[in-house]
């Protein structure tokens, strides 16, 4: 058997069948990527969080701000036009004339708003709340010639006749001041408003007005006014 003869200096090596050199395998080098830019994420979406979270919170206070200057703000003579409302809601305006009870809209359900018996129920289980209604009423402008619709406040469902509580039903014309409301869009799970039967659930200022022939102009009353 002939023997190889290798060139001076060049030595030989035996090579084992089924050998191998140890290498990390590509997917825990793609897991280490992912775990890295996994962490790196956390930081940077905490920090737009707080950063979303802090402008909301100054949008809030802005508003709360804006909407405090115009409640407190002296009331101004109703416009005339009905379209300068529309940058108006929830300012105080004055209007004189007088009411038409024959024609009462009830916007229900609702629950009479006393501080002082919420302060002293406070931590209740059960409260003593009254269900009711918000009592809207045509209002007749005789300084514009237009009727408009007043909220009058709340009354108790057992009080909801007008029969039931004739020394409220004012007469005669009156000085009324009141903060402008817009008209409202139904929300979800709130009851489509029932015209017929007088069961208002938000405000329809269209479909208000054409039950009463009034305009679609909506104030709440200042009840110290009333």
């Amino acid at each position: 058997m002939p023997v190889l003869k290798l060139p001076p200096g060049v030595a030989w090596r035996a090579s084992k069948h089924g050998s191998s050199t140890t290498e990390a395998p590509a997917t825990k080098v793609d897991d280490d990527s992912f775990l890295q830019w996994f962490l790196l994420l956390i930081p940077v979406t905490a920090f737009g969080l707080g950063t979303w979270q802090v402008q909301r919170r100054e949008w809030k206070l802005k508003l709360i701000a804006e909407l405090e200057s115009r409640v407190m703000a002296e009331p101004i003579p109703l416009p005339a036009d009905p379209m300068e409302l529309k940058n108006l809601e929830y300012r105080p305006v004055k209007v004189r004339g007088h009411f038409d009870h024959s024609k009462e809209l009830y916007i229900m359900p609702r629950t009479m708003v006393d501080p002082a018996r919420e302060a002293q129920e406070a931590g209740r289980i059960s409260s003593s709340t009254e269900n009711g209604a918000y009592v809207v009423t045509p209002f007749h402008c005789s300084d514009l010639g237009i009727t408009i619709l007043v909220n009058r406040g709340f009354v108790p469902r057992k009080k909801m006749n007008p029969d039931t509580r004739q020394k409220g039903q004012i007469d005669g014309e009156v000085d009324l001041v009141g903060m402008v409301r817009l008209t409202e869009t139904r929300k979800p799970f709130v009851p489509e408003n029932n015209p017929e039967r007088n069961h208002w659930y938000y405000r329809d200022l269209e479909a208000m007005a054409r039950i009463t022939g009034a305009d679609p102009v909506f104030i709440d009353a200042n009840f110290r006014t009333l």
